[in-house]
Parts: C-alpha cells; sequence; structure tokens
C-alpha cells in the first residue's frame, strides 16, 4: 500500500477509527510512517501523538486497545481508514467515542422506523395509528399478522409481479418489527443471534 506521508509535510496521515462491527467512527488519530509499521506489526493502533511528539499506542495505560482489523488507504492516498474491535471505550473521558456517542449498532431507515414502532407501542392509549392499534390487540393479533404476511409473500414469490412481491416483503417485515417489539426484542437482538452462529 502507497501512502504519502509527506503531504503535508510534516510526515503525518490522519488514520480514521472504525468499530468493525457497528461501523461508527470512534476517534481520529495521526499516524507516521513508524506508527503505521508498528500498527501493521503488533495489531495494536499507534498513532503519533503531536502534544507528546513521540509513538503512542491506544491503550497502552488505560489497556482500552483498538485491535486492528484492515487498514484501507484513500484515493489520494494520503487519509487511513482503520478498522478495528475496540477493547472498552475509545475516548480518554471514558466515552465510546470522541463524540460522546455511545458505539451501538444502528440499521439506518430500519433503526428510525424500529423507534417510530417504539413510540407507537409506548403511547398506543393516545395514538389512533395502525401500530397503536395492533398493540392493543395484543401479541395472537400481531403475530397473525405476521403469518398473513409471510403467506402473502410465498403466494407472490411465485408469481412474475415483482411489485407485489416487494409490496408483500415490505409489509412482511415492517409486522415483523412490530411483532419482535411487542415481544421485548429488536432487530439487533436478532442479529446477534446470526453472528453467534457464524
Amino acid at each position: 500500500m502507497e501512502i504519502n506521508f509527506n503531504k503535508n509535510n510534516d510526515g503525518l496521515v490522519p488514520a480514521i477509527i472504525q468499530d468493525v462491527s457497528t461501523k461508527n467512527v470512534l476517534m481520529l488519530g495521526f499516524m507516521n510512517e513508524e506508527a503505521y509499521q508498528k500498527t501493521v506489526e503488533t495489531k495494536k493502533v499507534t498513532f503519533f501523538s503531536r502534544t507528546k511528539q513521540r509513538l503512542w499506542t491506544k491503550g497502552e495505560e488505560s489497556g482500552n486497545f483498538l485491535n486492528l482489523v484492515d487498514i484501507k488507504n484513500d484515493c489520494d492516498e494520503d487519509t487511513l481508514l482503520v478498522t478495528v474491535k475496540p477493547v472498552g471505550p475509545t475516548c480518554h473521558k471514558g466515552d465510546d467515542t470522541c463524540w460522546a456517542q455511545d458505539n451501538i449498532q444502528t440499521f439506518g431507515f430500519l433503526t428510525d422506523l424500529e423507534n417510530t414502532i417504539q413510540n407507537r407501542k409506548e403511547n398506543q392509549e393516545n395514538s389512533t395509528s395502525y401500530v397503536a392499534s395492533l398493540f392493543r390487540k395484543g401479541i395472537n393479533k400481531v403475530a397473525q399478522k405476521v403469518g398473513e404476511e409471510a403467506v402473502e409473500v410465498v403466494i407472490e414469490a411465485k408469481d412474475n409481479n415483482d411489485k407485489l412481491f416487494l409490496d408483500e416483503s415490505a409489509d412482511l417485515l415492517f409486522h415483523y418489527l412490530i411483532l419482535l417489539q411487542a415481544k421485548g426484542y429488536k432487530l439487533a437482538d436478532v442479529v446477534e443471534v446470526l453472528k453467534s452462529r457464524g
């Protein structure tokens, strides 16, 4: 891998640190060529500290190491994306990230949808929404809806109408997310089960 350590005349390149599982950005540090080589050799992320003017392995004092998974160079060969498995919090202030955010798995739009479903569940008595009405009818009705939507997906899978198949697939996923919350779970719980089957 060709890395341009001399582009900024200080021998340093930015290193963006990303959790390999959650894909969250944990911190930004700087590496010189020596820090890069040490990171590759030890599999522990090492930076060049601009304040201490020396190499600094993240976790050398706290034990909160960043275990190296992979390093990628950007298109200009002057910025690194370093994927890691963090041990403990990343920020020196004790936070998961240097932006004081929890390092939790999210699924973009599906997480937003889950949050909406949770809100409707928590406020079901005061809501006229379809989701709230399902929660009011109880687990049996929610489970029945998932079964109905699953059957409709199977039926549409046997035909050639892609739009209907995708519509029914969306309905199934939507009702499955409702069922998960009716049982006290979220998509992340299912993902953990799948990961454990590795």
